[in-house]
């Protein structure tokens, strides 16, 4: 007589492998999203919180953070940081709209990206080929993009006398759709599918997590480390046309303190801040975290100080959240 142990299936035992390892955190961004939007409703509605306009509000206040923050998160899931993004925006808007001036709309948007380009021909050179810790690096870039604005410009503002440009970068909008939001939508479904979807995005998440394996795997992560700095200041430079295409003018101030926002939302977002994990959707959903906050801050009263205290509070909650992953 013999007796049999039935043992479960390999697909169920998947199954269950699968279930026990989904962890809530990694929903944390859009459970966080819903909770704070519903507490805005119900405290704020009489601020005209809930309106079409002010949505559509927050996502034009919100379109350039969610932007930088695309390109950011490639930069922090490879174990890297950018800090210049703010200031790099706000040089982009002064160069692109002396360009507008000199030029035409061409020659601006062509300023604009050069300007972007420059920024990570250097930051991603001095990074990834003489070593020099990124933060130190885009730490400096901050300084110098921030003084070379100032300088440039007598920190006075250039207007934008181009309809066609202004209407291109964030001033238009296709029905009730504003540009800016085509804008990130685009550049959200472009950084997922790299991220998820490709040989490149796997090696920037090789980089991040073990570079010393990714090596002898034959991945080169100094090229890596460079064009995702690249890819930074670029993104940031356009980000820098938005604002000078919503606003119809390029000032040193534009993107002044956007790092912070940035940084904020990627680590919101779900990538580690430690690298090696990257999430896309995420940080695009906590760059509207962050402008949901803001806004319901500025309804409810609160001054610039006291907005930025909450950010910072945000930041520290978000690095927490990151070393309890």
């Amino acid at each position: 007589m013999s007796t049999s142990t039935s043992t479960p299936a390999p697909a169920q035992a998947d199954t269950a492998a699968r279930k026990s390892s989904v962890d809530w955190r990694n929903y944390i961004i859009y459970i966080g999203l819903v909770l704070v939007y519903g507490i805005c409703v119900i405290f704020l509605n009489d601020s005209g919180f809930a309106t079409v306009e002010n949505l559509l509000n927050i996502f034009r206040q919100t379109a350039m953070i969610a932007f930088m923050a695309v390109a950011v998160t490639f930069v922090i899931a490879s174990a890297e940081i950018d800090l210049s993004v703010g200031a790099v925006a706000g040089l982009a808007s002064v160069t692109a709209a002396m360009g507008v001036a000199a030029g035409g709309p061409v020659t601006g948007t062509l300023a604009g990206i050069g300007t972007g380009v420059l920024v990570g021909l250097v930051n991603g050179s001095l990074v990834a080929f003489a070593r020099i810790p990124s933060f130190l690096v885009t730490l400096g870039m901050m300084g110098i993009a921030l003084g070379v604005a100032m300088w440039i410009t007598g920190s006075a503002p250039q207007p934008i006398l181009s309809p066609g440009f202004n209407a291109f970068f964030g001033g238009g909008s296709i029905g009730p759709i504003p540009a800016l939001l085509i804008w990130v939508v685009i550049a959200t479904i472009i950084g997922a599918i790299v991220m998820h979807r490709t040989a490149y995005g796997r090696r920037v998440l090789a980089t991040g997590g073990n570079e010393q394996a990714a090596i002898y795997s034959g991945v080169r992560t100094r090229r890596i480390i460079f064009s995702v700095l690249m890819a930074s200041a670029v993104a940031a430079s356009i980000a820098g046309m938005l604002y000078a295409g919503r606003l119809e003018s390029g000032r040193y101030q534009w993107g002044s303190g956007d790092e912070l926002s940035v940084i904020a939302a990627v680590i919101l977002g779900g990538t580690s801040l430690f690298g090696g994990r990257g999430a896309v959707v995420g940080s695009v959903i906590g760059a509207l975290l962050i402008g949901v906050i803001n806004n319901g801050l500025v309804l409810a009263g609160l001054d610039t100080s006291q907005q930025n205290i909450v950010r910072g509070v945000i930041i520290i909650l978000a690095v927490a959240l990151a070393r309890r992953k």
